[in-house]
């Protein structure tokens, strides 16, 4: 046993924080474009009714995280596309048949730019946080997942949301580098640091939400799968209809926050659109008037739509994130037996 080597002991279940971040890379490369399609199909079916003008937006997300877009195109509107759309699938065959196949992944370099970071800080925090706390919380280990999730949504949050503000930034006006940071500069001198976390607080109340449920029910649930059919390790199968069960309940159960959330970023586009500086409504003002106008259930809006995309995009992610890990533990194991092996000949 002293000749066990110790950086094993630092590997969180066989595997080094690198890995879980190329394994969780991997995952959201995948998720984006498998979420993709049904996003752009999605946007050019709102836009033949009610066309993007200049200086509108909308809220594209691709399963992982919203981004906004700003339209900056002339009179004309967004995605024109020819003929008229009747359905899902009718759009489909049009966009590609006009516009080609790669036309289904439009916006997909701007998406990953945002995605991939925010998931490799998301999933190794998770796994390097769970790791810890399930140590420390002994007899109270099973809620270890959903502080992990929580814990570790806060902080991906914080780290992409000034990135984010200025990438909107960038799509809302056409400016160099050296003027973004010019405005960069010149926001941080009237507002202060905080300015560039603008729009943090209702991302914050649908994902850390989101995130608790979701991993406390995903790892229930794959020990639950576990157990029933007597495995010790879960399959591919049981992590897929684990991740795809858990976002499912928690994409419901936070759908309200999720609606506030995207009013408030449609909002905070369009006022730096027209280049307006007053402060976005709060997000008790933007439920309070979506109460009013729609009434409870439209804090539901959306509901199908988000279920159809988030419970894929969850299901894909983490079973293919669980995919790499296995991948990497076994080329661990192999590197680790081989010079016993070769000693033993």
């Amino acid at each position: 046993m002293s000749g066990q080597r110790p950086s094993a002991t630092a590997k969180d279940n066989g595997i080094t924080p690198i890995q879980q971040m190329v394994a969780s890379c991997s995952g959201a490369l995948l998720t984006s474009l498998f979420v993709t399609p049904l996003d752009v199909v999605k946007i050019r079916l709102q836009a033949q009714k009610n066309p993007f003008p200049k200086g509108k937006c909308f809220v594209y997300c691709n399963g992982l995280m919203d981004h906004i877009c700003v339209c900056m195109n002339g009179n004309k509107a967004w995605y024109k596309a020819p003929g008229h759309f009747n359905g899902t699938a009718d759009a489909f065959v049009k966009i590609v048949r006009t516009e080609g196949l790669g036309s289904l992944w439009s916006g997909l370099p701007p998406t990953l730019i945002m995605a991939v970071p925010a998931t490799v800080i998301y999933f190794t925090c998770y796994d390097q946080l769970r790791a810890r706390l399930k140590v420390k919380m002994g007899q109270h280990e099973q809620f270890a997942p959903m502080v992990s999730g929580a814990v570790a949504r806060v902080g991906a949050a914080s780290v992409i949301s000034p990135i984010e503000l200025l990438r909107t930034k960038l799509q809302s006006e056409k400016l160099s580098y050296r003027q973004l940071g010019t405005c960069v500069r010149r926001a941080v001198g009237a507002e202060g640091w905080l300015s560039l976390w603008r729009g943090l607080g209702p991302t914050l109340l649908r994902d850390v939400p989101f995130s608790a449920m979701y991993w406390y029910n995903y790892e229930r649930g794959k020990q639950w799968l576990c157990q029933r059919y007597g495995t010790k390790e879960p399959t591919f199968a049981m992590t897929f209809v684990s991740g795809a069960t858990s976002g499912t309940i928690a994409s419901i159960l936070t759908l309200p926050f999720d609606v506030v959330k995207t009013r408030r970023q449609v909002e905070l586009g369009e006022l730096q659109a027209m280049n307006l500086s007053h402060k976005a409504s709060s997000t008790i003002t933007v439920m309070k008037k979506i109460v009013t106008q729609h009434g409870i259930k439209g804090l539901f809006a959306g509901f199908l739509p988000r279920v159809i995309k988030v419970a894929p995009a969850c299901a894909i992610m983490i079973s293919s994130y669980e995919l790499g890990k296995d991948f990497f533990r076994k080329h661990n194991r192999d590197r680790e037996l081989g010079p016993l092996h070769t000693s033993d000949t």
